[in-house]
């Protein structure tokens, strides 16, 4: 199907904004402001937490975003990050935009803005902006030439069956994300409840002891983490760098917590390299703890096949595997509160290059409750955790389902002029 094509300014409600800049005294407190983080982290920006900036009327009405404006970064490290374009969408109080940002309101009576926030994810839009992106060290663009791209236009009715059709995916994708939420923060309040604040099942009947952390109910005790794990290592990398395909290499990218994993961001060993590996392949239920750089002591849980049913870490990564005296989901829990972190951090003697090894890690404290104890909260936490992963796996199947979709109906290849605007999706389990 062949669309008529126009530029992209003539579909604008106004000219395009750059974003607002204040110095650090404004910070802190205020209104809403959307940054490069949000921009990057998620495609439709509104209800999450942002941080704040003092702004006054004048500036709010300048900068402020509303639903259905478009995004786009100005500038980026990488290229595939310039012109990114995410919408604002469920915006529930006033917000502004910061100055990497350039905002586009379009003209409602003539495009859909959900359409053309999916335009710039597909192959059309990202051409369009790729003769746009200037720069060497920093990739950038600027509103002006945004502004002046040439766009397919297809009939208003067209867009937003398009936009319908697409949307149902990432409205499903969405819900199992703010599942998935829920049930993390839940297994949190469980552990802090139980192993923080020591309101564990019969702790009515407990005292509270001396120990090097502390007091602790009687019956627990401190041991070092290092007598709690039946291995700790960490992997390697080829000489001659990644490969472009095989087997998922997991480096510090991809330690994102429990149901998270930036596919996009693989790199890969060969089969013959992952063969002859004797440590650092990935089994089920192995905890990940990132060890240098930037994000130390952040940690990951791969279990039931998500990410992957055969993976394996490079260099950065250690795997943590508990012995018969905790178990895995405990560990994880463990390792995700504030406190270990910071100890886990502690553990970094490099100035030069952060990092930690495995005599740090196995001198941690952990602070170890009755077997009985962890029997019940094992019992508790798996079906949770369980269920994170499959909402992970379901969005998994959503997004490869839409990503299908996306190029074939942005390009017109699919006929969805009889198609109802309304148009349901599976979510990934058949439903």
């Amino acid at each position: 199907m062949n669309w008529t094509e126009v530029t992209f300014n003539e579909l604008f409600l106004g000219p395009q904004k750059n974003g607002l800049y204040k110095p650090k005294e404004f910070h802190g407190s205020g209104t809403k402001i959307v940054n490069m983080g949000e921009l990057f982290a998620y495609d439709f920006i509104g209800p999450q937490d942002m941080k704040r900036l003092e702004v006054d009327g004048t500036e709010l009405e300048r900068f402020g975003v509303q639903n259905g404006d478009l995004l786009f970064a100005r500038r980026s490290l990488i290229e595939s990050g310039a012109g990114k374009c995410v919408i604002v969408d469920g915006l529930n109080e006033p917000a502004v935009f910061e100055s990497s940002l350039i905002r586009v309101r379009l003209d409602p009576r003539r495009c859909n803005p959900r359409f053309y926030m999916y335009y710039f994810r597909d192959a059309p839009g990202r051409s369009a902006i790729k003769e746009i992106i200037t720069g060497a060290a920093q990739k950038g663009i600027r509103g002006t030439e945004l502004a002046k791209i040439s766009v397919h236009n297809p009939p208003l009715p067209a867009q937003r069956r398009i936009a319908s059709i697409l949307s149902a995916y990432d409205d499903l994708i969405e819900n199992n994300r703010r599942r998935i939420e829920i049930l993390e923060e839940m297994a949190r309040l469980i552990y802090r409840e139980w192993f923080v604040h020591f309101r564990f099942p019969g702790h009515e009947n407990v005292n509270l002891i001396d120990s090097p952390l502390g007091k602790i109910p009687e019956g627990w005790r401190v041991a070092e983490l290092g007598h709690l794990l039946s291995a700790l290592e960490s992997g390697k990398r080829p000489k001659g760098g990644a490969a472009d395909s095989g087997v998922p290499s997991v480096g510090a990218e991809n330690i994102m917590g429990i149901g998270q994993h930036e596919y996009t961001k693989e790199k890969y060993v060969s089969e013959d390299f992952f063969a002859s590996m004797k440590k650092g392949k990935v089994a089920d239920k192995d905890v990940l703890l990132y060890k240098d750089g930037a994000y130390i002591g952040r940690s990951s849980y791969f279990r039931d096949g998500f990410p992957h049913t055969k993976c394996c870490i490079n260099e950065h990564v250690f795997i943590l595997r508990s012995n018969d005296r905790i178990t895995q989901n405990l560990l994880y829990s463990w390792l995700k509160e504030p406190s270990t972190v910071s100890r886990v951090r502690s553990t970094n003697a490099n100035a030069a290059q952060p990092g930690i090894n495995q005599k740090g890690v196995k001198g941690l404290p952990f602070l170890l409750p009755p077997s009985g104890l962890i029997v019940r909260f094992d019992a508790l936490v798996e079906a949770i955790m369980a269920l994170i992963v499959s909402l992970a796996k379901r969005n998994r199947v959503l997004q490869n389902s839409r990503d299908l979709l996306l190029p074939r109906l942005i390009s017109g290849e699919l006929d969805v002029s009889e198609l109802p605007i309304e148009t349901g999706a599976d979510d990934g389990n058949g439903r």
